[in-house]
């Protein structure tokens, strides 16, 4: 039996959903992905809350927060999706807050789950430069047979995004994010619009940007369509690339080395950030490539790096 859709919200609090929309949308200038993990996240609270009897803000004390997420909690989910949703329920009530609709802010006194931080499986550079240098599996797949041209201009995609990700450390999606242009091949640069609709400007290397040039002349115009638009990186049908494709792009190439973890699009951040570190790159000029907000964010591969030290010490000092 289908069950039913849920009843729709009282007129105040649903008023006030959609002014918190409005505010992590425009005001605040959060992401699509996050738009949507949030307003569903706060969405389900009040959901919540009104079958318990609230029909405005002001009835959203800590005993309601506590109860819904406890709700949460015995519905089985992980420590981090409810540290995710606890974090944007304190993000609405502050809202909530500073508009004048809560008299008093309950999420500070909603307990946040701790989660165990663990360090990032990182490849090393070795693994990075053979995964660089594996021929692609789609030419694997046709051994002594002539490439179409098709094959060829997503053989030409699939290496200048590889390399791009590493050579630069961005996420794979602000990867599909670019438009024609945003490579300066002069100045070996690419210009990314990150989280929160923050730009910067990012160094590529020479690899990275012949790689992209390579696609840019020879491949993107086998694939371009009249919905390419300006996007850099196309999709089969010639829109923009979607970041599920790259990701199987990433997946693949790690997967045609031997030994190598499948760490995926990230995987080559991280690969990024530590070797940078490696090479004795201060953590504000890493901070800034990958884009974090906090240097917090970034210190993380302080921890990864100190580790391969003490694992090279205790494997070279004949008295560690």
């Amino acid at each position: 039996m289908a069950s039913l859709p849920p009843e729709p919200l009282p007129a105040q609090l649903g008023a006030a959903l959609e002014a918190f929309r409005r505010h992590i949308e425009a005001e605040r200038g959060l992401s699509r992905h996050t738009v949507r993990a949030y307003l569903g996240d706060v969405t389900s609270l009040l959901e919540h809350a009104a079958v318990a009897g609230a029909t405005a803000p002001v009835d959203l004390g800590i005993g309601a927060l506590r109860a819904w997420l406890a709700g949460q909690h015995g519905n089985g989910h992980s420590r981090a999706t409810l540290a995710r949703r606890a974090a944007a329920v304190r993000t609405f009530t502050a809202f909530a807050h500073a508009r004048g609709l809560l008299a008093a802010d309950p999420g500070p006194l909603l307990g946040m789950p701790r989660i165990p931080r663990r360090l990032p499986e990182v490849l090393r550079q070795d693994q990075v430069a053979a995964v660089l240098d594996a021929p692609s599996t789609l030419m694997a797949a046709r051994p002594g047979g002539t490439p179409s041209r098709r094959d060829a201009a997503v053989v030409l995609r699939d290496t200048a995004i590889v390399e791009l990700l590493y050579a630069s450390g961005i996420r794979v999606s602000e990867l599909c994010g670019l438009d024609i242009g945003d490579l300066d091949a002069e100045r070996r640069t690419v210009r990314v619009l990150g989280k929160g609709n923050r730009e910067r400007t990012v160094p590529v290397g020479i690899p990275a940007a012949q790689a992209v040039d390579a696609w840019a002349r020879s491949g993107r115009p086998v694939l371009v369509t009249a919905a390419s638009a300006h996007a850099l990186f196309l999709g089969a049908r010639g829109k923009r690339l979607d970041p599920r494709t790259a990701r199987r792009v990433v997946h693949a190439r790690l997967a045609a080395v031997p030994g190598t973890p499948d760490s995926g699009p990230h995987g080559l951040r991280h690969a990024a950030a530590t070797h940078l570190l490696e090479g004795g790159a201060d953590l504000r000029s890493v901070q800034e490539i990958l884009g974090h907000a906090s240097l917090t964010s970034t210190q993380i591969y302080t921890h990864v790096t100190v580790e391969r030290l003490q694992s090279a010490y205790r494997q070279a000092h004949p008295r560690a």
